[in-house]
């Protein structure tokens, strides 16, 4: 899969808009990010439940990993693109949109 197809399954979402978030891809939803790109475009990132995140990298550990120090711990994993499957990274994207959706939405900052 490429980074254009990463975004066009994360916009397909319901109220989803991209930005930008130091100075790569975001994706949001109620202004709270569920989705990323690297700055290359090689990899994606979604913000998953821990026991999502664990079920995702078990089935795939070599294309799924978990973003390092808290970030990762708080669910936020990374997968390559290129050897990705679309259904499975369309699956977590839902998933990562349905955990920011579920919550009040993000304030904004000065």
């Amino acid at each position: 899969m490429t980074a254009d197809e990463f975004r066009q399954l994360a916009l397909a979402l319901p109220d989803v808009v991209e930005q930008a978030h130091m100075q790569h891809p975001d994706f949001r939803v109620r202004g709270r990010i569920f989705a990323t790109l690297d700055r290359a475009g090689r990899q994606g990132m979604v913000t998953l439940a821990p026991a999502q995140q664990a079920a995702r990298i078990a089935a795939d550990p070599g294309n799924w990993s978990a973003a390092s120090g808290a970030w990762g711990r708080q669910g936020c994993t990374w997968v390559v693109l290129a050897q990705a499957d679309a259904g499975v990274v369309g699956e977590a994207l839902r998933d990562a949109w349905e955990r920011q959706a579920a919550k009040p939405p993000a304030r904004r900052r000065g």
